[in-house]
């Protein structure tokens, strides 16, 4: 059922997964590597045909100074955080209030409901653009942080929903119990009880919407147009020019764009891998 550990492979195959681990790992770094070196090479140096040699000429300040300055990364920049910001916090909010019903409320219906959570994730969001853009004309939401805000909200809370529901459910019932037998009210107890015990799972759950919410392209193409609102990954690809593209520029604003992603990850590495392990084991 489980992956043999390593350890106990025939040794002929661990020698073959020993050798073949570095190059596939070179193998998915190499776009990244692509973009990381490009985004230091001079406009120069990319018209002459130097793509993947090691840059002769560093531009790494000028590059990064142009996509800054030069051109409205800032403002996408500050569209992503608007955008991001308050969808992975209420996305989570109502998501958490509906995991506790789901996992501590017995009601007509509660497996109805968690089944519709359920289905709702396996729906592809491609078949949804045509009404969802049509929603956003007929409220006025097209083009607008607001617009973006809310649906992000809409489709991230049924996945947050399952998520933290199954968390939920690993907690002692008998805690819950106890707090309404001392007086304490149900939002006491989703509050003081609930919430502080699934810590590293919304703190995992954080990383993952924030990473989705992000480095959303699909839908900020969709439903926006311009610069008014759109995020930073919209803002990267209108960086490519009609004629000519600088892809020292495109690669720098991609860096920029990834940039808040891994560091939310690495500042939050701990939570995360305590938040996906939570409930693994018992006693």
């Amino acid at each position: 059922m489980y992956p043999m550990p390593v350890s106990r492979w025939r040794p002929g195959n661990r020698l073959l997964y020993k050798i073949s681990l570095p190059f596939a790992l070179l193998l998915w770094l190499l776009p990244l590597l692509a973009v990381l070196t490009t985004s230091i090479r001079s406009s120069d140096e990319l018209s002459a045909g130097n793509y993947w040699g090691w840059p002769k000429q560093f531009a790494l300040i000028e590059n990064y100074r142009v996509a800054l300055t030069e051109t409205p990364m800032l403002h996408y920049f500050l569209n992503s955080v608007l955008i991001t910001l308050p969808s992975v916090a209420v996305a989570i909010f109502l998501a958490s209030m509906a995991g506790h019903a789901l996992a501590n409320y017995r009601f007509r219906g509660n497996m109805v409901l968690l089944a519709v959570f359920v289905a709702g994730n396996f729906v592809p969001v491609q078949i949804l653009m045509i009404p969802v853009r049509q929603l956003t004309l007929d409220f006025g939401l097209y083009n607008t942080v607001w617009g973006l805000v809310l649906f992000h909200i809409a489709f991230q809370t049924g996945f947050c929903t399952l998520f933290l529901r199954n968390f939920i459910r690993q907690l002692p019932y008998e805690l819950i119990e106890a707090a309404r037998v001392e007086g304490a009210s149900e939002w006491a107890v989703y509050a003081r009880i609930v919430l502080p015990l699934v810590r590293p799972a919304l703190a995992a759950l954080g990383i993952l919407v924030f990473t989705f919410v992000w480095n959303d392209y699909f839908w900020a193409l969709c439903l926006t147009q311009g610069d008014d609102a759109a995020p930073i990954t919209v803002g990267v690809a209108a960086l490519r020019g009609q004629w000519t593209t600088a892809w020292n520029l495109v690669s720098a604003g991609s860096v920029l764009a990834a940039l808040p992603s891994v560091l939310m990850f690495f500042a939050m590495q701990k939570h995360f891998v305590t938040g996906l392990t939570f409930g693994a084991t018992k006693g």
